[in-house]
């Protein structure tokens, strides 16, 4: 690019503002249909106790309304905080299947709230059992009312936003970006490219007709000319962060003396998060592992039965400091899968995968032994997935910055697990890590887990590597 010119443009805020207004209503609109049905509910609950006094005129009637209206006010806060929070009503921007899922997570999880609100607020704990009993039969009416008004939302929104039409800006690096965001059909649609070697005068005409720009992997100058090109036009411009952009992205202003000046602690997870984290690892491992035994015992049975082999599968992974320890699976292969001593990873067809396999792989139930490697302490519930020592070494060859990773314990999900695939490039699976060890805190553990639950019913998530990347996975391996 070369210098020209300055060139203001006026932005185009007008369907900026209309996705906002649309996303709004539709928020306000869910919320209300939600505790209208709470409301309808609680009114059932006092009729059935014989306390409909408390609905009519007198003194014992302010007590009561005032009751139900703090309880309607609770739940319809609740509902939106925790819907902001899972992403719940983010229409036009999560895929459908985000959206329904985050909606009953919401749903589920106000209701699980309020039975203690509604204890509290009523003061009759004695009625806790009935608040269980209510708002589950609640829960379900609600998901399939939301749920089913949340499709016609998000189809309206479709047709009166289209996809944003987008220009690429490409330099001499070749990837299949382009292909995976043309694969959001709903919300991009990348129609042109420019090189962004063309005089910065083309550059700038070119993408005045287009409704934002993409700068494709672009050399740092480059890309820092193309956001200044994208900023004195007012488009929206996407770019893939590098890895120093993610390491500085939480830094903080520091206002001493005439100039701007960041700084970045780089003090890592603290003392005091790390005991939370681990007080939580503990809890919720032992939770899992009680509330999930007759899932292991059946699961263990039927993988014995199959073909009489091992139950459990071991194999070495590097956690936190580099530390390799062995990491447990349900057997979903044939004994002796990797008898050669080199890593096979799954490819989309599989022949070695066992009849029982393919079935605790798509529940992702093969993963829960690892709950007592989060006991035990080689692991956490939320972290980067921990590597085999051999993909480790080779991936760090190409990429030195991949022991980054290492500076927290590996998890039984994570960044790259709930916004990555199985089968996603080893460089972008650290800049998902990266993202998590950098922005840590309790609070993205919990997102994280309940995201990790949203993408269960998702094909994409667990999608294997091809026969060509599998083989080439296994030779680098090999003849590294």
């Amino acid at each position: 690019m070369t210098s020209s010119g300055s060139h203001q443009t006026i932005p185009n805020t007008s369907r900026k503002n209309g996705k906002y207004i649309f996303r709004y209503f539709c928020m306000i609109m869910l919320a209300v249909i939600a505790t209208a049905i709470f409301l309808y509910n609680w009114i059932g609950f006092i009729n059935r106790l014989g306390q409909d006094g408390m609905l009519r005129p007198g003194s014992q009637s302010l007590r009561g309304v005032g009751n139900i209206g703090m309880s309607v006010g609770i739940y319809f806060i609740l509902y939106l905080t925790i819907g902001t929070w899972l992403h719940a009503f983010k229409i036009g921007v999560e895929r459908k299947a985000n959206i329904l899922a985050a909606q009953v997570l919401t749903l589920i999880t106000t209701a699980f709230f309020e039975i203690f609100v509604s204890c509290a607020v009523s003061g009759q704990f004695r009625y806790v059992f009935e608040f269980i009993k209510m708002y589950l039969i609640m829960f379900g009416i609600q998901a399939i009312i939301c749920c089913l008004v949340c499709v016609p939302m998000i189809d309206i929104y479709r047709r009166a936003f289209p996809p944003l039409r987008i220009i690429e800006i490409y330099g001499e690096y070749t990837n299949n970006l382009v292909s995976k965001i043309n694969a959001v059909e709903y919300k991009y649609n990348v129609v042109d490219r420019i090189s962004c070697h063309e005089d910065e005068a083309v550059i700038r005409e070119r993408i005045r007709a287009y409704d934002a720009v993409l700068l494709n992997d672009l050399p740092a100058h480059e890309e820092n000319r193309g956001l200044k090109i994208c900023f004195e036009a007012h488009k929206r411009v996407y770019f893939v962060p590098k890895i120093a952009d993610i390491l500085v992205k939480n830094s903080e202003e520091l206002n001493l003396i005439d100039a701007p000046l960041f700084f970045n602690r780089n003090n890592g997870i603290g003392p005091i998060q790390r005991f939370v984290k681990r007080a939580f690892d503990i809890f919720l491992s032992l939770f899992t592992l009680i509330v999930f035994s007759p899932a292991f015992i059946i699961v263990s049975v039927a993988i014995h039965l199959e073909d009489g082999g091992p139950v459990f599968f071991k194999q070495e992974r590097v956690t936190i400091g580099g530390k390799r320890f062995m990491i447990l699976k349900f057997r979903s292969m044939i004994v002796d899968a990797e008898k050669d001593g080199r890593p096979h990873p799954a490819g989309e067809k599989d022949d070695r995968i066992t009849k029982v396999g393919r079935l605790i792989r798509a529940c992702r139930v093969d993963e829960l032994p690892q709950l007592i490697n989060i006991l035990k302490g080689d692991m956490s519930i939320v972290g980067p997935r921990p590597e085999r020592w051999e993909h480790v070494e080779k991936y760090s060859e190409d990429i030195p910055e991949f022991n980054f990773r290492h500076s927290v314990k590996g998890g039984l999900t994570g960044y790259a697990q709930v916004y990555g695939k199985y089968n996603t490039t080893a460089l972008d699976k650290l800049k998902l890590d990266l993202l998590y060890i950098t922005n840590f805190s309790i609070l993205l553990d919990l997102q994280i887990i309940f995201e990790t639950v949203k993408i269960l019913v998702q094909k994409e998530s667990t999608e294997g590597f091809t026969e060509d990347k599998q083989a080439e996975m296994h030779d680098s391996v090999k003849n590294g």
